[in-house]
């Protein structure tokens, strides 16, 4: 009995000294009624002492406390989150390797001062709006191309360096780097998203392409997920939970990166169609019949228009519903491809086929899917005019419904708005035109557009993330559950939420009407 007593005691007194005289959460999740609201200090005295820590380490050249350099640290005229007065970093600041990094978090660490990223700016949910003040961590110093292991076919980079300049570079080896999102976007931001792009439905997104990764956690750890190897089953897939995590787990400061022989040959093939709906029947049809295609691009009529009048492309188009199609491989497999495909859009109901005669039409063909979003922005009536660009994904059988039902939703709106998506794999954009009188009227049209691909099994977003916009989104795509394992997850990797906070998950109690009933 004795002996049963002094067991008794230790296991008591063990698990004092873990709970340090406090309950011990023993919950896998964390439900928000549980979340304490983070415990930052951005009083002035602290962050100007801080700011001579930053000094010490990367320079006072490398920190930035001027207002346009806040303002462009905190928003874009294309995001569809509208920045509040107070979302703004007391300074930003540019560190030029991950031992920087490292040093600047754990300042961060000592002195609670909450962080954001920043590397292309280009993202469009609110991904790098400061919400709780702090600091700006600016990685644009760091873009160097570390080392291409050709053999391996892989590549070591830091995260400022651009898709579209990497490239180039991977180019002249005759490689090349699939992601391809917006021009502007690196590395970094890619990571933190998980994007993807026209070549997702060949290729794959973001994650297929990253090996390993290099992250600097919140209190200043540096920590590498894996080594080079194409597969490893050495414990979690560490690489895998930061593709994604939009910068809230860690900050990462160098990838290894998979990157795949140059196609040799590469047509464009683009076709027009009476409806969307139709359009979008044909994709169905295309990917069902299994061909293989590196892309497929829906463009509906009013994104054609926008294209005319913009006059971004060297040709004008017909203001019709467009599918561009991208095929690659042996010469003689991209003509039984193109054929194939010509006689599935035929029995879709297709008007014209054309198709790129070398790669520079084929370059002018494709150009018209890349202007547009600006293409868009240049239809901005005054400077009150925004621009909001949303994403949704479904099943592929559900494709047709959504964009018709989606393209009558905004027609019924009165806004101008587009169509436009990566529908190989269900994906597509709306990009809507609107003044400050009509927010709400263009907030009603993408809410929604959301639920609408919820309630098809879809998700709130294929690839732009969640950020601000949508995390609200969230517990309904994957449930409670889900999202409150993903506040234990940021918890356990951020205790004192200085990475990215409010981004993905809330944190602390919405306000009283701050979100849209379903």
């Amino acid at each position: 009995m004795m002996s049963v007593a002094f067991l008794g005691i230790g296991w008591f007194l063990a698990d004092y000294i873990r709970g340090q005289g406090k309950q011990v959460d023993t919950g896998s999740t964390m439900p928000l009624s549980q979340a304490i609201p983070p415990q930052h200090d951005t009083s002035p005295t602290n962050l100007q002492a801080a700011w001579a820590d930053f000094k010490a380490v990367v320079g006072e050249e490398n920190i930035s406390t001027t207002d346009d350099d806040l303002t462009s640290h905190a928003g874009s005229e294309w995001s569809s989150y509208p920045s509040l007065p107070g979302d703004r970093p007391f300074a930003v600041i540019k560190p030029g390797s991950t031992e920087d990094v490292s040093k600047i978090m754990k300042i961060c660490h000592k002195r609670r001062i909450p962080v954001t990223a920043y590397s292309g700016g280009t993202s469009l949910e609110g991904h790098f709006a400061a919400t709780r003040g702090g600091i700006c961590i600016d990685f644009s110093r760091m873009d160097k191309i570390f080392k291409l292991n050709k053999e391996d076919l892989d590549v070591v980079v830091q995260p400022a360096v651009g898709w579209e300049s990497l490239n180039e570079e991977l180019a002249e080896q005759q490689l090349f780097f699939p992601p391809d999102p917006g021009p502007g976007a690196m590395i970094g931001g890619m990571i933190g998203t998980g994007c993807s792009g026209t070549n997702a439905y060949r290729y794959g997104t973001m994650k297929d392409w990253v090996l390993s990764l290099t992250v600097v956690m919140a209190d200043g750890t540096v920590v590498k997920t894996k080594q080079r190897p194409r597969k490893s089953s050495a414990g979690y897939d560490l690489t895998r939970t930061f593709i994604g995590s939009e910068g809230t787990l860690g900050l990462v400061t160098e990838a290894v990166l998979k990157v795949t022989p140059l196609p040799q040959n590469t047509r464009v093939a683009v076709c027009t169609f009476p409806t969307i709906r139709t359009a979008a029947d044909c994709v169905f049809s295309v990917v069902g019949a299994g061909v293989p295609i590196a892309a497929i691009e829906i463009l509906d009529d009013v994104q054609m228009r926008c294209i005319n009048d913009s006059g971004t492309t060297r040709r004008s188009w017909q203001e019709v519903p467009t599918l561009f199609f991208k095929f690659s491989g042996t010469p003689t497999a991209v003509k039984e491809h193109i054929s194939m495909v010509q006689g599935l859009a035929k029995r879709s109901g297709s008007k014209t086929f054309e198709f790129a005669k070398n790669k520079e039409e084929g370059d002018e063909l494709w150009s018209a899917r890349k202007e547009a979003l600006w293409s868009v922005m240049a239809k901005k009536r005054d400077a009150s005019d925004h621009v909001w660009t949303t994403d949704v994904a479904v099943p592929i059988s559900r494709l047709a419904d959504i964009i018709g039902e989606t393209k009558d939703d905004i027609s019924k709106s009165g806004l101008v708005g587009s169509i436009v998506g990566h529908v190989g794999d269900g994906n597509f954009h709306a990009i809507i035109l609107y003044n400050d009188a009509e927010h709400d009227v263009a907030d009603r049209v993408v809410h929604r557009m959301v639920k609408r691909a919820i309630e098809m099994e879809g998700t709130a977003t294929g690839e732009h993330g969640v950020g601000i916009v949508k995390r609200d989104y969230l517990p309904h795509e994957i449930g409670q559950e889900a999202v409150d394992l993903m506040r234990k997850m940021k918890q356990a990797f951020d205790p004192l939420c200085l990475l990215n906070c409010d981004k993905i998950v809330r944190v602390q109690q919405p306000k009283p009407g701050e979100v849209q009933e379903w």
